[in-house]
């Protein structure tokens, strides 16, 4: 089986979404412009994706509160330094910037709506080792 999608309950889907698509590369697949305002994006590969809508049949987690451990989008990052500067530059927030023994560079941030976002670069790529 193949991971399709991630699916994440959000303040502002639509707001969140163009973000995503200006700032990170993601690529619109389908939205819904009523509410929920159920939306998916794509990574630049088109093989991963991630739903975010505003469901009020529960709540929002708060992930400005919540320890990025707990779930966090994380982002292939060939410079995560140069990302991270670009990134809060359009909204989002410093959490940590680790070196991993491994040689990764872990960059942990939120985004302007509070959701954990990583970006790596991991000392031996993980992905590549998989055929598609």
């Amino acid at each position: 089986m193949k991971l399709e999608h991630f699916a994440l309950n959000v303040e502002d889907p639509l707001a969140m979404a163009d973000w995503y698509i200006t700032h990170l590369g993601l690529r619109l697949v389908r939205q819904m412009k009523d509410a929920p305002y159920t939306t998916f994006l794509a990574d630049d590969s088109g093989r991963i994706m991630v739903e975010i809508y505003l469901n009020p049949a529960d709540q929002v987690p708060p992930y400005r509160t919540m320890d990025p451990l707990l779930v966090h989008l994380a982002f292939v990052s060939e410079n995560p330094t140069e990302d991270r500067a670009r990134l809060c530059a359009a909204g989002a927030t410093l959490v940590s910037d680790q070196h991993l023994e491994d040689g990764s560079h872990l960059v942990m941030l939120r985004d302007p709506w509070g959701l954990a976002l990583q970006l790596c670069k991991r000392g031996t790529p993980m992905l590549a080792r998989f055929e598609w």
